[in-house]
């Protein structure tokens, strides 16, 4: 019997815990950041509140965690051209780079995925529906924020001519996005007032509204920032700490522009326009 995708299932893959990459350097074990979600109510630098949600909070607010619930309960199975269909599909999908498909699938991006992977290890759990869900890994190294944040880039293509039509599935069938970016080559860190978490929350803001253009059933956009940078050698530029540290509160700062915009707030100027009726996805957070 096709099983529609509730909130259940899309909760059991957003807990589905993958395992690191190996690291360089087995010294640097810490460069003295305290994690954004143990740091609560307490400030990074002395300006910057810590929680995964607006207040030092780790616990998605109330009403943000209503339209996540609502939208989750209308996702269900759908023929190719978006219309509801028993015998159809929900896509869940990636969007990302090179840490992102490396977690989600494999590091060249192709199936079979590796085991230890979000993708094998959902094809690994009785609870996931394996039968009117499909996962598939949109991400790629080296395709960085600035390559997703407009429907035009070239990456939406590739992903609807080599990754969902080879499965028979058009992008009107993704419905839930896992999304995880970063803005290589950083300069400026916080707090100056041209930081590189400022730009990335913008590129975000981009991809909320690209991927609804692109994918125009899709519901829920899951984030993650980028993994521990502090045993890199060899790439020590592309995206070292604290630049690592500080996409965590581009994240931040997305998701709380959305909950404040929903709220009857403006639109945050770097983000940009979330309104989840029209132009953007619920956004909330994936692993952390």
């Amino acid at each position: 019997m096709n099983r529609p995708m509730t909130w259940l299932t899309i909760a059991v893959l957003a807990s589905l815990v993958v395992r690191p990459i190996s690291a360089a350097d087995c010294t640097k074990t810490s460069v003295g950041l305290v994690p954004v979600n143990d740091l609560g109510g307490g400030m990074y630098l002395g300006q910057f509140q810590g929680g995964l949600y607006p207040g030092g909070s780790n616990a998605v607010p109330d009403a943000h965690a209503r339209w996540g619930m609502m939208l989750a309960n209308r996702v269900r199975p759908l023929g190719t051209s978006g219309q509801p269909d028993p015998a159809g599909k929900a896509v869940l999908l990636s969007i990302g780079m090179s840490n992102t498909t490396q977690e989600f699938c494999s590091q060249p991006a192709t199936e079979p995925c590796d085991s230890w992977t979000f993708m094998g290890l959902a094809a690994a759990d009785a609870r996931v529906n394996h039968t009117t869900l499909v996962i598939a890994n949109g991400a790629r190294g080296g395709q960085a924020a600035s390559t997703w944040d407009s429907p035009a880039d070239a990456n939406y293509d590739r992903v609807r001519d080599t990754v969902l039509a080879p499965k028979g599935l058009t992008e009107a069938q993704v419905q839930v996005l896992w999304v995880k970016q970063a803005d290589p080559q950083p300069t400026a860190h916080l707090p100056q007032t041209n930081a590189d978490a400022y730009v990335l929350e913008s590129y975000l803001g981009g991809i909320a509204r690209a991927a609804r253009i692109r994918y125009p059933n899709v519901k829920l956009a899951f984030l993650s920032s980028r993994i521990y940078a502090g045993y890199a050698i060899g790439v020590s530029t592309l995206n070292p700490e604290p630049y690592a540290y500080e996409s965590a509160f581009s994240v931040k700062w997305l998701i709380a522009a959305q909950i404040e915009q929903m709220g009857g707030g403006p639109a945050d100027p770097r983000a940009g326009n979330l309104d989840l009726n029209t132009v953007s996805p619920w956004v909330g957070w994936g692993p952390y």
